[in-house]
């Protein structure tokens, strides 16, 4: 199945792709414009979304946190035979 389709090619739309991709004739898939405004909204919202957290939480509610995630990464992970 080809990548972003739905269903199932049928058998001759897949015989006829290979045989374009055979002989440099594909068809190029356009990807579809992405809005800037949009994707900088995103980005400043990322950029100060750990600091504004953190600014948010009380001393404790940070060690709570920190204390959790560092529990998390001393986890003994189960042995793989």
């Amino acid at each position: 199945m080809a990548k972003g389709k739905q269903g199932p090619e049928d058998f001759t739309q897949n015989a006829f792709r290979v045989f374009q991709e055979a002989i440099g004739e594909a068809p190029k898939t356009e990807e579809p414009e992405k809005n800037k405004a949009a994707q900088e909204l995103g980005r400043l919202g990322g950029l100060k979304g750990g600091k504004a957290r953190a600014a948010k939480l009380t001393p404790e509610q940070r060690s709570v946190i920190a204390r959790n995630a560092v529990n998390k990464r001393w986890e003994k992970k189960p042995q793989s035979s």
